[in-house]
């Protein structure tokens, strides 16, 4: 069964897609979640195979219709995937489609003899990362400025280096943070609802390209604003706005992506292959957050970076906590995450510098830590009621309100990302090295911090600005 937070941003998610029905995968867990009635294939042969395969599958006993069995899109998708309807969207509830189930499993005996999947939910992919936040921001000083600090390095237009940051888009005063003076990009669409309230995940992409900036002053950041639409996107539209971001611009030295999903697989996502392919022989370097589910399930696109074909072109990246010496409650974990960076309670520019914006909070913290953990991780401390949690769909909940007036503390893979990035951007610069792929084994090989992550030690990127945050314990309940 699907954790209480899980369902929050279930409902969240759905909001902000409401022509598209959406299931959790798979069975009502917390790992994913995806289109009801639709699955991806590739375009062409294997489209038809797929067709052909779920309409026989379909006349048999399953009690299934053929009726529904067509294509849901035409064939001109640059990322050469077809999304093909298998059964009615309107069928079932949240907890799964069955439709999508047997059209799965009619396609294992080909994919078995293929050697390859050729059939794929249509997952939804999220700025959330695991569809849960590590936290939600927190009002910060407008005087602490940013944890990590600035870096003192110098910016020179010559060299700097070339980071995209794929994410929500800039808040309308980012340009108030004298950090920013060399970022350009996106705005945010709608930054508040009818009531003036700041919406959720806004200011994400603005934080994160501020994380980079204080890491490696010497770059060149642009901010697209994929995924503004409360940070979600299905996976069949996904590949396209990524090839849409580095044509825009041009492919960068690095990309700086704090989004994706799980899928109960090994082996990547159907829909970002062709984007993966291309990134593969560019030489750009795609760092990705690792995900904040604290599971070691394969999340893609981080999860590239433990396939061998992949594997000097991505940098996985997941959280530690404040201190720096051990992994983040929330975040995930195991082989195919390369190295961790500070990722807890970090500090930086969000939205309000010219007058205070307030933001309704969307989930409750715990008494207890969610995923188990002792010391006051960001499930617990600082408290707070959120609307999602007390209202659900109903509404009426009395939720606790902040207001922001520029900077904020916000927890998330989403963050230790930009950081890690920054890290080899400053690299770069540091040893006059322009290939980030290079950049990035240099940097690990030289690496000499480690932390304990799941009773594992591993490779802890630390920046010199960096302030550790003390580990607050917490008394247990009464």
């Amino acid at each position: 069964m699907a954790p209480q937070r899980f369902h929050e941003q279930f409902d969240q998610v759905q909001r902000s897609m409401p022509d598209v029905p959406l299931a959790m995968g798979p069975d009502d867990s917390a790992e994913f979640f995806y289109e009801k009635g639709v699955v991806l294939a590739r375009d062409g042969e294997e489209a038809r195979l797929v067709e052909d395969t779920v309409r026989t599958h379909f006349a048999g006993t399953t009690g299934l219709t053929t009726d529904h069995v067509r294509r849901a899109s035409p064939e001109t998708n640059r990322t050469g995937v077809t999304r093909i309807q298998v059964g009615d969207p309107g069928h079932g509830d949240r907890s799964g489609d069955r439709a999508v189930a047997h059209a799965l499993r009619a396609l294992r005996e080909h994919e078995g003899r293929a050697g390859r999947r050729l059939v794929s939910r249509n997952h939804v992919v999220s700025v959330a990362v695991n569809a849960c936040p590590g936290d939600e921001p927190v009002p910060a000083p407008l005087t602490q400025g940013t944890n990590p600090a600035p870096a003192g390095t110098a910016y020179d237009a010559d060299t700097a280096v070339g980071v995209l940051v794929i994410d929500t888009g800039l808040t309308h005063d980012y340009r108030a943070v004298p950090l920013l003076g060399h970022t350009q990009g996106d705005e945010q669409e709608r930054e508040t609802d009818d009531q003036g309230v700041l919406q959720q995940y806004v200011g994400h992409g603005t934080f994160i390209a501020a994380l980079v900036a204080a890491v490696a002053p010497n770059t060149d950041i642009t901010v697209r604003g994929t995924l503004s639409d409360a940070g979600a996107v299905l996976e069949s539209e996904f590949g396209h706005k990524l090839f849409e971001a580095v044509d825009e611009n041009g492919w960068p030295d690095i990309i700086s992506l704090s989004a994706g999903t799980s899928n109960g697989r090994t082996d990547g996502l159907l829909g970002v292959d062709a984007f993966m392919r291309e990134l593969r022989e560019r030489g750009t370097l795609l760092v990705a957050a690792a995900g904040n589910n604290a599971s070691a399930t394969p999340f893609w696109p981080a999860a590239y970076a433990g396939l061998p074909d992949y594997a000097d072109s991505v940098l996985s990246v997941g959280a530690l906590r404040g201190d720096g010496e051990f992994g983040a409650c929330f975040s995930n974990h195991g082989a195919w995450v390369r190295a961790y960076a500070p990722g807890e309670r970090l500090t930086s520019a969000l939205t309000g510098f010219g007058a205070p914006v307030p933001y309704v909070y969307q989930h409750s913290t715990y008494d207890a830590c969610r995923f188990g953990f002792q010391y006051a991780c960001t499930c617990q401390y600082p408290r707070h009621t959120g609307l999602l949690s007390e209202a659900g769909e109903s509404g009426g909940g009395k939720a606790d309100q902040v207001m922001f007036e520029g900077y904020a503390h916000w927890s998330g893979t989403s963050f230790a990302t930009p950081v890690a990035a920054g890290m080899v951007a400053a690299h770069m610069t540091a040893h006059k090295e322009r290939n980030p792929r290079a950049a990035r084994r240099q940097l690990l090989e030289a690496n000499t911090g480690y932390a304990e992550v799941r009773g594992a030690h591993v490779p802890a990127l630390l920046p010199p600005t960096w302030r550790p945050v003390p580990v607050l314990r917490l008394a247990p309940p009464a």
